[in-house]
């Protein structure tokens, strides 16, 4: 999931953006209203954190702006203990969600996992794929009972393609929703992410699950009757 942050307190957020990361997701800063607006107009975001005391925008304007401009990523505001009436005016412009500051991570983290459940119209945090197990509130993963020990950014590729299980995701896709805007990495790091995930959640099982489609992208299988055509290769298959 990628995240947006606009919060001027710079050590508040240099903290939220750190346990963030830490907990696997891709996070990306600005530190005012103006650098906010032009950040979340330009790429794809789940989710919006958003401060409503910010210098040259402040939050309502820019939440009001966005709802009128039609976009739809899922908005979750920071609002000060001793304003509560900011968040009635922000809910009723159409944020999703609020916390207070400083915010207590745990809960932020769950709502965080709430409103994008809520965004792939999930209401189990559990997202059963034949006998894969992904529990999207511990963030841990399950293959016929038996634990399966990944990485953070490892889940949150698993996790995005159990959103989207039954499609094809492309890797600018993959690109646009797990990596942030200082990531270093080239475009091929989707790919050998995709064969770490495949020996740990395919490797000694069966059916495979992890499926390739060539010259398109990647897909969890959601159908496991969908045939041994398929598992072997023969519609553009599985394998690397």
């Amino acid at each position: 999931m990628r995240i947006l942050l606009v919060e001027d307190n710079l050590p508040l957020a240099r903290a939220l953006k750190q346990g963030l990361v830490e907990e696997g997701y891709a996070v990306d800063v600005a530190h005012d209203g103006e650098e906010g607006d032009f950040k979340a107009r330009t790429a794809a975001y789940d989710v919006v954190l958003l401060d409503l005391m910010l210098p040259k925008k402040d939050g309502i304007e820019l939440l009001k702006g966005w709802r009128k401009d039609g976009m739809k990523m899922h908005v979750l505001i920071l609002t000060a203990k001793d304003m509560p009436g900011d968040k009635v005016k922000g809910l009723d412009l159409g944020a999703d969600d609020y916390v207070t500051k400083p915010p207590n991570l745990d809960e932020l983290y769950a709502r965080l996992r709430a409103l994008v459940r809520r965004g792939h119209d999930i209401k189990d945090p559990i997202i059963r794929v034949a006998d894969l197990e992904l529990n999207t509130a511990s963030r841990s993963v399950r293959r016929g009972g038996k634990a399966i020990h990944l990485t953070p950014r490892e889940y949150a590729l698993l996790e995005f393609l159990a959103f989207h299980r039954g499609r094809v995701v492309t890797r600018p896709m993959i690109w646009e929703h797990l990596y942030d805007e200082d990531d270093e990495n080239t475009s091929n790091v989707v790919d050998v992410y995709i064969r770490y995930l495949r020996n740990k959640i395919d490797k000694g099982y069966h059916p495979p699950l992890l499926l390739t489609r060539w010259g398109e992208g990647y897909m969890l299988r959601d159908d496991v009757e969908e045939g041994a055509s398929v598992a072997s290769g023969k519609a553009g298959g599985d394998s690397e």
